[in-house]
């Protein structure tokens, strides 16, 4: 048993290591997960900032976690693309054939989301402390964000998944990444949500980005959490295990 276990986590490396070269092979990943975002934040905090009302000294404090949910949203549409053409051209029908764990295929890109999410998101913090972003926060706090921010990443590659892998064209497996964009942008990422109109206040606070940015954001505060937290995490893991549940029966029947 602990052979099998031992080959389970190699095939899952390896498979690792084979989505993380293309990953840093692909310019189009690098610009919209990492440059798109820390230009967005350049233009909020320099350009719009000013103009909002936030209740914060910085606005860089109070935008930073829409913006790390916004890198996450964008690298969404890749991970469907990625296990869309894996399907079309027959690579895991090779792997099923071959003396591999059949998931490792599936895992593979799935914690390559999980890795270059993690290194996309280190680099934006970076940017994000040189414009003057600053968190009174302590390790226990941070590692609580690392972990909300993980079950999100998580939560939407499964749901990537389930639409790479469904996908009849490429256009159909990318179609999932236009839904995730809009929900940061109509959440509390950048303005409170009591400056919105009722409807679209309405739905900004009742739909899973908003509890989730708002408990990021009170952890880097060192502000109260409040139910907040509890309210991210049941958005994050209840959507994960349905997502991860369709996905997997969904891969069940390529081959």
């Amino acid at each position: 048993m602990e052979t099998i276990k031992n080959y389970y986590f190699m095939d899952m490396g390896v498979m690792l290591g084979r989505s993380m070269r293309h990953i840093f092979r692909s310019l189009d990943t690098i610009i919209t997960v990492t440059i798109m975002p820390i230009a967005m934040m350049l233009l909020f905090v320099y350009v719009l900032g000013g103009a909002i009302q936030t209740g914060t000294d910085k606005y860089v404090n109070y935008l930073l976690p829409g913006i790390l949910l916004i890198a996450v949203a964008n690298s969404i549409g890749y991970v469907s693309y990625r296990l869309f053409l894996d399907k079309q051209r027959g690579i895991f029908e090779r792997f099923n054939s071959m003396p591999i764990a059949r998931s490792a295929a599936l895992w593979g890109h799935v914690l390559t989301s999980l890795v270059s999410n993690a290194i996309s998101l280190v680099v934006i913090i970076l940017v994000a402390l040189i414009m003057g972003f600053r968190s009174p926060a302590g390790v226990l706090s941070w590692l609580a964000v690392a972990g909300i921010i993980a079950l999100f990443t998580l939560a939407l590659t499964w749901i990537a998944a389930i639409a790479g892998l469904s996908a009849k064209s490429v256009d159909g497996a990318g179609v999932i990444a236009y839904p995730v964009h809009f929900l940061p942008l109509i959440s509390s990422a950048f303005v409170p949500t009591a400056s919105m109109p009722g409807p679209v206040r309405a739905f900004a606070e009742n739909q899973p980005v908003t509890p989730i940015v708002e408990a990021i954001r009170a952890l880097l505060l060192n502000q109260p959490v409040g139910n907040e937290i509890w309210v991210a995490l049941a958005w994050c893991v209840g959507i994960m295990l349905v997502a991860c549940f369709l996905a997997s029966r969904v891969y069940k029947k390529q081959g």
